[in-house]
C-alpha cells in the first residue's frame, strides 16, 4: 500500500508551500454553497431593498474567492443536501463568470463532516484501506477532471474538511490510524494532480477547526508533516461559541505562523447578527447587525497581523442561505436584504485603491 501511495504522490513532496504564494491576493471570501438552494426555493437577495445577485454583491463589496462544499452522493443521505457535482458545477460556472477564484470543499462523505462526524460514503462503505485508498484518489482524479473540462478549475482544493480527528472513519480516525489518514490524503492530493492534466495545479489546503487551541493544532500538523503530507495552506475554521475571543484567535495564529512558517487562510468564520448563540452568555460582540461587522472586522485585522505576510485571507460562512438553524449567521437579514457586515472591505479597499 504504501508503495502505491508514492507512486501516486511522485513530485508531491516538498512539503514547503509558501514561495509558490508570494504576491498572493489577500482572499475575501465567502462559502456560497447553499445559494443555489436558497435561489430555486424562490428568496430573492436584495441590497437597499432592491433585488441584486447575491455573486454580484459580494463582487461589488471586494469579495475574490467563493468556497464550495461537494458530498459525494448527497441523494443517498437522509439529509438530502443539494450540493452533488452537477448543481457545484453550475455555481462554478457563476462564480468564474463573476471572476471569483474559487475553493473546492472536498468532503469525502455524502453528507456533513466535521470533528463530530465523518461518515464514509454508502457506496464505499465496505471497502478495506488499500481500496479505499484508491478510491479516493480516482473519486478525486475524475472530480477535478470534471471541473477542468468544464472550464472552472479550482485555485485552490480543500482535502477533507476539518478533519483534526481524522475522516473516512474508521478507517482514516484519529488519533490511532495516522498512517491510513495519511494514506488517504497523499491519494486524494495526488487525484488532484492527476484529474488537471496540463492546467495550473490547484494549491492544497488541509482544514481542521482548532483555531483557538494551539496544542491541538501544533499536534495534528505536527504529525501531518510527520507522515509527509504534502500541503501548502492551513486552513483553520474560527466560531467564537467553540473556539473563543478573538485575542486567543490573534494569538493562536501568530504562534502557528512562526512555528510552521505556512500560509494560514481562516476558511470558516461566521457570527450572528441576531441573538443566537450568546443568549445569556458573556459575549465579545453583540449579536446584531453592527456587532455582526464589528466581529468581521476583527478577524479581518487578526489575519492581516499574522507574521511575515502569511496570513492569506478570510472566507465567510453562507452568507446566502434558505433558512434555518445558520440563517441567523447569514450576511442577510431575515428579509433577505444584506447586512452591513457585507460592507466590511470597502473602506480597506478605497484606503488602497482596490478595483
Amino acid at each position: 500500500m504504501r508503495g502505491i501511495v508514492r507512486i501516486m504522490g511522485i513530485g508531491l513532496l516538498a512539503l514547503g508551500g509558501s514561495a509558490a504564494l508570494q504576491g498572493q491576493q489577500y482572499a475575501i471570501g465567502a462559502d456560497v454553497s447553499f445559494l443555489g438552494a436558497a435561489e430555486r426555493q424562490g428568496i430573492v437577495f436584495q441590497e437597499g431593498g432592491k433585488p441584486r445577485d447575491v455573486l454580484e454583491t459580494l463582487r461589488a463589496h471586494h469579495y475574490n474567492w467563493v468556497r464550495l462544499r461537494l458530498f459525494v452522493d448527497p441523494a443517498s443521505s437522509a439529509d438530502k443536501l443539494p450540493n452533488d457535482l452537477q448543481y457545484t458545477l453550475a455555481l462554478a460556472r457563476r462564480a468564474k463568470a463573476q471572476g471569483f477564484h474559487l475553493l473546492l470543499d472536498l468532503h469525502y462523505s455524502d453528507t456533513w463532516a466535521d470533528p463530530e462526524k465523518q461518515f464514509t460514503p454508502a457506496a464505499w462503505s465496505k471497502l478495506k484501506h488499500k481500496q479505499l485508498t484508491a478510491q479516493v484518489f480516482a473519486y478525486t482524479r475524475d472530480t477535478i477532471a470534471a471541473f477542468a473540462q468544464a472550464g472552472v478549475l479550482p485555485e485552490m482544493v480543500q482535502v477533507g474538511n476539518e478533519i483534526t480527528r481524522g475522516m473516512l472513519w474508521p478507517d482514516g480516525k484519529l488519533p490511532d490510524n495516522w498512517e491510513n489518514l495519511a494514506d488517504l490524503l497523499k491519494a486524494g492530493i495526488a487525484g488532484v494532480d492527476a484529474g488537471r492534466g496540463e492546467l495550473p495545479r490547484p494549491r492544497i489546503l488541509i482544514h481542521i477547526e482548532r483555531s483557538g487551541d494551539y496544542d491541538a493544532a501544533v499536534w495534528f500538523f505536527d504529525n501531518l508533516i510527520a507522515h509527509r503530507v504534502p500541503f501548502d495552506v492551513m486552513g483553520l475554521s474560527y466560531y467564537p461559541l467553540w473556539h473563543g475571543n478573538t485575542v486567543k484567535l490573534r494569538g493562536n495564529l501568530h504562534d502557528l505562523a512562526l512555528r510552521y512558517r505556512r500560509p494560514i487562510l481562516v476558511v470558516e468564520t461566521a457570527y450572528n447578527w441576531t441573538p443566537g448563540d450568546f443568549v445569556g452568555k458573556k459575549a465579545e460582540f453583540a449579536e446584531s447587525p453592527e456587532g455582526q461587522k464589528a466581529f468581521l472586522q476583527a478577524v479581518d485585522a487578526a489575519v492581516r497581523a499574522i507574521p511575515d505576510g502569511l496570513g492569506l485571507g478570510v472566507f465567510w460562512w453562507e452568507p446566502a442561505v434558505p433558512g434555518g438553524p445558520i440563517a441567523g449567521r447569514a450576511l442577510y437579514d431575515d428579509r433577505h436584504n444584506a447586512l452591513p457586515a457585507l460592507t466590511v472591505f470597502d473602506q480597506t479597499a478605497s484606503q488602497q485603491g482596490w478595483q
